[in-house]
């Protein structure tokens, strides 16, 4: 190959280099330009508006659809970008622990008083109130009212659903359910207000309905 020849194939080398730099320069304006008349959105999460928070670690509490909790922190958490405070609530029943955003605290209540759990009692004494109407219906009552959160309810329950004897052929299989969940949840709340044994707490119920003490768990 003669120098000639080599020296042309040199300046079309650079000839296409330059091309190929000139193609670039111009792609990368291209963009530049583009993204000149946009801002670059930096995402910042955003804070639940703060509300004071109506209860403290190691307090006691209801939540209507699980019963008698206790706080064990409180813990901030992002839900859906939004910084949020949480309770970490024990339900040691069901052995869950529940998380509830403070901004829903209302669906939470306080322990009972002495007072109240006194007039629970009264209540367990007095005669059932049954419903002549279907079964369906008086259990869709019956689980509502359990649900409710309310402790006077919970106890008409219990009253309501209370069989003396042991007999299976006296109570169906779904009202011995709905009896049980009944009797559990006011049995929690009354052990904690009273700070007494489950033992005696059932005692005392027991008493209340005029159950025989020596039924067959």
């Amino acid at each position: 190959m003669t120098k000639k020849k080599i020296k042309k194939k040199k300046i079309r080398r650079k000839i296409k280099k330059a091309k190929g730099l000139k193609v670039e320069k111009k792609r990368l304006e291209i963009q530049k330009n583009n993204l000149g008349g946009e801002k670059v959105e930096i995402k910042k999460i955003k804070k639940q508006p703060t509300e004071k928070k109506q209860y403290d670690v190691n307090q006691y509490v209801v939540y209507p659809k699980h019963g008698v909790g206790k706080i064990v922190s409180v813990e901030k958490m992002v839900i859906a970008e939004i910084e949020t405070n949480c309770y970490k609530v024990l339900i040691p029943r069901d052995k869950l622990t529940l998380t509830i955003p403070i901004n829903q605290q209302s669906n939470l209540r306080s322990i009972s008083s002495i007072n109240q759990i006194n007039k629970c009692v009264s209540i367990l004494k007095t005669k059932p109130k049954i419903k002549r109407t279907m079964w369906s219906r008086r259990a869709q009552e019956y689980e509502q009212k359990i649900n409710s959160g309310k402790i006077y309810e919970l106890a008409e329950v219990v009253k309501d659903l209370n069989k003396t004897s042991n007999t299976i052929a006296d109570q169906s299989y779904s009202e011995r359910q709905l009896f049980e969940k009944a009797y559990d949840r006011l049995l929690s709340e009354f052990e904690v207000v009273l700070q007494i044994s489950p033992t005696d707490v059932k005692k005392k119920m027991d008493k209340a309905l005029g159950r025989n003490q020596n039924l067959e768990e």
